[in-house]
């Protein structure tokens, strides 16, 4: 299905999608939640061209590239330096600030496709390749900037994708906290993301994208949808999922995501609480 009057990519048809998501709960809600296959899954709901046989290729790249490490080079600086050659020194794969301007910088099979992408997305190629490949690797998600550690906390090393996978010395990760919130870099911003934790906030970023581009408010609407999939998620994405369809038109859906938002808060805040419901009063006015 193409929407002339949308740019690309486009989305899947409904069975497609319906699909996607029930494969994307059930990867999200198991023991061991593999980070690529969910970020596949994302791809494929942002763009229907990527098709079960794209999947499997991005799968199969990512399989290719680990083929090409060394075997246990060494520690951790080792590790670092052997994925920084093969992936940012030869393959090229890097960002720049254009990048955060274009969503399939979100899309992991754009990323393996261009060699360019955000933070986040650039460390999970890190990842993908350097944990296939047997190394002790994790993601680090600081303040504004995901890196990639290697080793255990007290031989961390740090590498930057983003920037071709620099190994980060102690210095350049206080300057990345402090350049993003003006705060100092606390030992915890330093222990390993969860797999869930790196996908929500790749949707947190897909969300940002869309708020900036009220005519894309149908990613921002299939983007928090994922993120109510994932367990554990905060309830305020309730809230935003009942405004965006308010905002698309679809009044009643939105009135009633409201509600259910209104009755998850009332406890704590019955102020709140209050306020919502006449939002969702507001939108089932607009039926008449």
């Amino acid at each position: 299905m193409r929407h002339p009057y949308l740019p690309p990519p486009y989305p899947p048809p409904p069975e497609r999608s319906a699909e996607l998501r029930r494969r994307f709960a059930e990867e999200a809600r198991s023991e061991r939640p593999d980070l690529s296959a969910l970020c596949l899954l994302i791809g494929a709901e942002a763009d229907g061209t990527l098709d079960e046989a794209g999947i499997d290729a991005s799968q199969l790249e990512l399989d290719r590239l680990a083929g090409e490490l060394p075997y246990r080079p060494g520690g951790p600086r080792a590790w670092a330096e052997a994925v920084r050659r093969l992936l940012g020194a030869h393959y090229g794969f890097h960002g720049t600030p254009a990048d955060y301007d274009r969503l399939e910088s979100s899309l992991l099979h754009e990323v393996l496709r261009r060699r360019r992408g955000l933070p986040i997305l650039l460390s999970v190629v890190w990842l993908e390749v350097a944990r296939r490949a047997g190394a002790p690797v994790y993601g680090v998600a600081l303040p504004g900037h995901f890196v990639v550690g290697f080793g255990p906390a007290e031989e961390q090393v740090l590498a930057d994708p983003f920037d071709g996978g620099r190994v980060l010395t102690g210095t350049d990760a206080e300057m990345l906290v402090v350049g993003a919130t003006g705060a100092p870099l606390e030992a915890s911003m330093l222990e390993p993301a969860a797999p869930l934790e790196v996908v929500q906030r790749i949707l947190n970023n897909i969300r940002a994208w869309a708020a900036a581009r009220p005519e894309r408010s149908d990613v921002a609407l299939w983007a928090v949808e994922l993120a109510l999939l994932v367990p554990a998620h905060p309830a305020r994405l309730r809230y935003e999922r009942g405004q965006l369809l308010v905002q698309r038109g679809e009044f009643c859906s939105g009135a009633e995501e409201l509600e259910y938002y209104a009755d998850l808060i009332e406890v704590v805040d019955e102020s709140a609480a209050r306020k919502v419901r006449q939002q969702a009063h507001t939108a089932r006015a607009m039926l008449n």
